[in-house]
């Protein structure tokens, strides 16, 4: 019977490769599995254990939030905070960048989470996740803005979590994707999904139709020649999905190929676009472009933007990297 491998072995192994790598980043990636442990049993528990329902507040965005967003948050900030290898941390639901306490210990890295990314399915029994991104801190003092808004290539690890019929963690270090699930008997993490790839073509996209009239002329032919299916210039058929949920959007991407689309449109024009650069954007293009896609605005790469503000949006086009790559020629056609 060949031995299963666990995520910390994973780990581990990888770290072993790496000029440098001490035991730190491991532990760190610990304390994220715990937190996401405890959020997926609560997700499975649901209304048995009374966290389904709005929480009466909103976030920072000014979205309301379900109870189980607040609490996944409070899950994450109490398993990263004391165990020495954080010099901060941010997150989508908190304002102000999230401070180690003084008393305890301070690490290299910092984190930045969506604690529970497609709350609003929560109450459906659909499927919601987690998001994380990982950075180096400067130099050991306590971190300041600057030292969270780097580009979303100078992340050393990114990954999320999807707590669907089962629970799994894709995660990526910089050397391809990896796939793990949770075995909830035994309490651990096995790899399942070694090296996923992304086909670079694909018949199938994600995006919400009911914004159909608000978006920009490159996105509304892309879709048209989409639908128009044999019949029309790509000459084959596409199908459409959307899940309301990028952790759950992504991973069938990861799985089967497609293309997901949030782009930018005129519904709200003081917004550049719908998702948070620092917490939904970067992460999820470090994994899609690990795994052999790409992850645009439409205009330019995800991972080159300079980071304005900690809750900056962004439109999204990540997925099938010759799709992504079709509708940035559209764009740049429009442009010219």
């Amino acid at each position: 019977m060949t031995a299963k491998v666990t995520l910390t072995q994973f780990i581990i192994e990888q770290q072993r490769g790496m000029p440098g790598a001490s035991g730190s980043f491991t532990l760190l990636l610990n304390d994220i599995v715990t937190a996401c442990k405890k959020i997926s049993h609560l997700v499975n528990q649901g209304d048995l254990v009374g966290v389904l329902g709005n929480a009466d507040s909103e976030n920072v965005q000014g979205e309301v939030q379900k109870k189980l967003d607040i609490i996944s948050n409070e899950i994450m900030v109490d398993a990263l905070s004391w165990n020495g290898h954080l010099a901060g941390m941010a997150s989508e639901e908190v304002d102000d960048l999230i401070k180690i306490p003084d008393q305890a210990p301070k690490g290299k890295y910092l984190a930045l989470f969506d604690p529970l990314d497609g709350s609003s399915n929560i109450d459906l029994n659909l499927t919601v996740g987690t998001i994380f991104s990982i950075l180096r801190c400067g130099d050991g003092a306590e971190p300041d803005m600057v030292d969270f808004l780097r580009k979303g290539a100078e992340q050393v690890c990114a990954g999320f979590v999807l707590y669907g019929p089962s629970t799994i963690m894709v995660l990526t270090t910089g050397q391809g994707v990896n796939g793990f699930t949770l075995d909830q008997e035994v309490g651990e993490f096995y790899l399942t999904h070694p090296d996923m790839k992304i086909p670079a073509d694909c018949s199938e996209f994600a995006i919400n139709m009911s914004n159909q009239r608000f978006w920009e002329a490159p996105v509304k032919r892309y879709v048209d020649e989409c639908v128009q299916g044999t019949e029309g210039p790509r000459g084959k058929y596409f199908n459409m999905r959307w899940i309301a949920s990028l952790v759950a959007e992504v991973y069938r991407i990861l799985t089967r190929g497609g293309i997901f689309m949030y782009p930018y449109d005129s519904k709200d024009p003081a917004s550049a676009g719908r998702l948070r650069l620092m917490y939904e954007a970067n992460p999820m293009a470090f994994i899609v472009e690990q795994a052999g896609g790409a992850c645009s605005t439409g205009r330019e790469r995800i991972m080159d933007i300079e980071p304005e503000e900690i809750h900056q949006r962004v439109p999204l086009v990540l997925g099938s990297k010759h799709e992504v790559e079709r509708i940035v020629a559209y764009h740049r056609e429009q442009q010219s």
